[in-house]
């Protein structure tokens, strides 16, 4: 199992009140991420595979707009990076791996149900370490066939991670989906189940979770994290 190693910088905004504001780069051997955030949000993050920035911040928020440069400079960040894996795991080889499962998944609708009508699940993953998990959706026990869009590993407070899933639906009546996630601390994976069922006409669909298991194991490596700030739109 390869080493991980985790640095953090917090930087602070004070006027009124704290904020916490952070910039994450991470990688393995075959994997990284680049996020900024603030006070818990992801504000930015770059999509590797693609090359593409990501901006996925809500609607309540002011938002925030990062220039094109973030992106190359995330790119040399993570080049850097795994430049750097080799001398991370030589000078950890002798720390004792620790593992933690998720902690809690929880499996939610964005907006009110209505049986037709587009609406998106979230699957939400937290508490577990190192990161990251892998996530995967099925419907009525069958892989959905949809891309979804899963969210970097960000860091909680106590050195854990979260993340969340989200995946694109039309509700129908008696579909199951279930949220599907894999750890390297789970000797199986961690399934939880959402579903819609009609219970009377004219009432509308009632929501209801589950929980259940089923089988597979994942390995995973981790990187070296560093953090700096993000720029506000005019």
């Amino acid at each position: 199992m390869k080493a991980s190693v985790l640095l953090l910088l917090l930087c602070g905004i004070s006027a009124d009140d704290f904020h916490e504001d952070l910039h994450i780069v991470g990688c393995s051997d075959t994997d990284g991420e680049a996020v900024y955030s603030l006070d818990g949000e992801i504000m930015w993050y770059a999509d590797f595979a693609h090359r593409a920035a990501v901006e996925p911040q809500p609607d309540f928020i002011t938002h925030m707009c990062y220039t094109k440069d973030v992106l190359e400079g995330a790119l040399l960040l993570m080049a850097n990076c795994k430049m750097n894996l080799n001398t991370t795991r030589n000078y950890l080889k002798d720390e004792p791996l620790v593992y933690e499962a998720p902690s809690d998944v929880i499996v939610y609708s964005r907006d009110e149900v209505l049986l037709g009508e587009k609406n998106t699940l979230i699957c939400h993953m937290t508490g577990f370490y190192p990161a990251p998990v892998t996530v995967r959706w099925a419907r009525n026990g069958e892989h959905t066939g949809q891309e979804s869009n899963t969210s970097p590993p960000f860091p909680n407070k106590d050195g854990s991670f979260q993340q969340t899933s989200r995946l694109d639906f039309t509700p129908q009546k008696g579909d199951i989906y279930s949220c599907i996630v894999a750890h390297q601390a789970l000797e199986e994976p961690y399934t939880r189940f959402w579903g819609v069922k009609v219970m009377t006409p004219g009432i509308g669909p009632a929501v209801f979770c589950g929980l259940g298991l089923t089988v597979g194991l994942l390995s995973v490596a981790t990187g070296t994290f560093l953090i700096v700030k993000g720029n506000q739109c005019s």
